[in-house]
């Protein structure tokens, strides 16, 4: 059985790589994450990752405080090259070869974003893992996601969390919350779900690309999404 999507960009949250712990990596959520990529590139699946940074700093919550917004973007998108490093070294220790791409330049760590080297590394079979998100400040890594799959030709995004899908309100305050296994981009905007912001989905939208929403902490979660299972809930047009 051959897997459902060539090319697939997987976003993370920062928060992902946290695990239990309030703050930071967590070593073994990130081998965890490692192993499940690894999992599906055996399968041959060409796969992307854009990685988010809110585990080590949020610039929206620290320009809530009175910092300025643009500083405090930017110092969000340094916290995603540190995650994207991180995610980079567990790769590397189960011998998958890796480049971690910067939307700012820092020539000493990462290769900057160029579309047709990131396209080329894919091609290799190099997992390429897009840091500083879109390197502008007010754009979130969510609609960092949404334009590296676009410029990457990817067949879906699939955005890991802490939840096995969309839900009709948040299922840890509301147990009495239903899951979708379909929705459209409209209905998603429609009723604020918080899946990606409005930016992200609008893009998504445009460009008619689905998204999958499934719960990364599952092992094997992602493998049997890129096989085509019914895993999480798929975020596509009417």
């Amino acid at each position: 059985m051959s897997a459902r999507y060539g090319r697939v960009l997987l976003k993370l949250s920062g928060e992902a790589l946290m695990g239990e712990q309030q703050f930071g990596i967590d070593p073994a959520v990130t081998a965890q994450i490692a192993r499940d990529i690894a999992d599906i590139q055996g399968l041959g699946v060409q796969v992307a990752v854009v990685i988010g940074g809110g585990n080590l700093f949020r610039g929206l919550a620290a320009s809530a405080r009175g910092m300025d917004r643009a500083t405090a973007d930017y110092m969000g998108m340094l916290a995603t090259v540190i995650n994207g490093l991180a995610l980079q070294d567990s790769l590397e220790k189960i011998g998958v070869m890796t480049r971690v791409l910067s939307a700012i330049e820092m020539r000493a760590v990462a290769e900057p974003f160029i579309r047709r080297r990131a396209v080329r590394h894919l091609e290799k079979g190099r997992v390429v893992v897009f840091a500083a998100g879109t390197g502008n400040p007010y754009f979130t890594t969510d609609t960092a996601a949404a334009l590296r799959a676009m410029e990457m030709k990817a067949d879906v995004i699939l955005k890991g969390t802490k939840v096995d899908g969309i839900y009709t309100a948040d299922p840890m305050v509301h147990p009495s919350a239903t899951k979708f296994d379909n929705i459209s981009y409209i209905k998603v905007l429609e009723q604020g779900l918080k899946v990606m912001d409005a930016t992200a989905i609008s893009l998504c939208m445009d460009n008619k690309l689905p998204i999958v929403v499934f719960n990364l902490r599952t092992p094997g979660n992602l493998r049997k999404v890129v096989m085509g299972e019914m895993v999480g809930t798929t975020v596509a047009a009417e």
